[in-house]
């Protein structure tokens, strides 16, 4: 059996001093795949996902990415690796315009960027339209699309969100999921946190439920979708 792609491999930590928060959590994804934790409020998601980018120490376990051990290295040398991360908030320059936000996804790069541009416009059409406008003008999930289009920019293997849908509307969060799924389509593996668990779990290639930072449920989406524990305890339904 081959190794993930990216794995935080039986990962318990904590920040700074403190009490671990993750106690020998694992979370994997595969090239082109979606991969999705859901689970109740302070069950660790977001904090997971900050321990395989390295925002948080991991004092048991390891992250790796191609088969190399990254434990050690800083976020921005993981950017370097190709590992793209979107918080959910202050996630966008919102005095820059959408253009320039997008130019700043490209920092890192030294070749021309312009073709990646247009990817990103194909992929969201309306931020081409509004492309000269200030950020902090733009919809919530307006504002979203230019977060992940500069994530884009920076030519990642690996995109992960941290909560893309929060609070935008049923029909803009079926929009961005499609987008996401898009991104999936052409190779790059998606890492991501949500509260919407039942919608993130139809688009997802692998779920995690966690629960007090530890795996509580892992499979195929539609695997924990049809599981009744599942079901009747994280997704309100029986």
């Amino acid at each position: 059996m081959t190794a993930p792609f990216l794995i935080g491999d039986s990962m318990s930590g904590g920040y700074g001093r403190g009490p671990n928060i993750l106690h020998g959590c694992t979370i994997a994804v595969d090239k082109g795949e979606i991969a999705v934790i859901v689970g109740p409020n302070g069950a660790g998601k977001s904090t997971a996902m900050k321990a395989v980018f390295g925002m948080l120490d991991v004092r048991e376990g390891a992250v790796r990415l191609g088969g190399e051990d990254i434990t050690a290295l800083t976020p921005q040398d993981r950017v370097g690796r190709g590992m793209a991360f979107v918080p959910q908030t202050h996630n966008i320059f919102t005095s820059m315009s959408v253009e320039e936000n997008l130019e700043m996804g490209a920092f890192l790069r030294e070749d021309d960027i312009s073709g990646t541009m247009e990817q990103v416009y194909e992929l969201f059409p309306i931020l081409k339209d509004k492309r000269r406008q200030a950020a902090g003008e733009l919809s919530g999930g307006q504002r979203q699309q230019v977060a992940v289009g500069r994530a884009l920019m920076t030519q990642p293997t690996v995109l992960m969100l941290d909560e893309p849908t929060a609070g935008v509307s049923p029909i803009v969060m079926d929009e961005l999921f499609d987008r996401i799924i898009e991104v999936a389509r052409t190779g790059i593996s998606i890492l991501m946190v949500e509260q919407n668990a039942r919608q993130a779990l139809e688009i997802a290639d692998k779920g995690y439920v966690l629960v007090q930072g530890r795996n509580a449920h892992t499979g195929t989406g539609k695997d924990l979708l049809e599981d009744p524990e599942v079901r009747r305890t994280f997704l309100g339904g029986t």
